[in-house]
């Protein structure tokens, strides 16, 4: 199955775009390995970061971000105060959609979980974009 970005290339662009930035990290998973995709901190910010590509097949795309968002929101039992769910930037044409199909339980989610963001991840330009789960059903 044909990749438009792979799990590695977001994972390794945005750990580049941190360092950067002055983030300490974790050392990359081995493929398999358990444990959030990466963690980097920052003065006294800790941030869990579930990292996925973006693959030509809508639904291997879609389970992949089931799959992302629940990775994401379990590292709250970790601690995790800032939990972020990190997906190629696109993805940013179909989460509108998926937001307004999911409607008050997509907002629900916001509400119940205040830690969860959502990162586009531009591989081609080397930066990314925060964005707050519940502000996609406003786009």
């Amino acid at each position: 199955m044909d990749v438009k970005v792979e799990n590695e290339d977001t994972e390794r662009c945005l750990r580049d775009i941190l360092i950067l930035e002055g983030y300490e990290l974790d050392i990359p998973k081995i493929n398999g390995q358990n444990g959030v995709d990466i963690m980097a901190k920052k003065d006294n910010e800790t941030l869990y970061i579930e990292v996925i590509g973006y693959p030509s097949n809508p639904q291997k795309r879609a389970r992949d971000f089931f799959q992302n968002f629940f990775r994401t929101i379990s590292r709250i039992n970790e601690g995790a105060t800032n939990c972020i769910f990190a997906i190629p930037k696109q993805a940013e044409l179909g989460l509108p959609l998926r937001a307004k199909q999911y409607g008050i339980a997509w907002k629900r989610i916001g509400k119940a979980f205040p830690e969860l963001n959502i990162w586009l991840i531009d591989v081609d330009n080397q930066k990314y974009e925060k964005t707050g789960w519940a502000e996609w059903l406003d786009k």
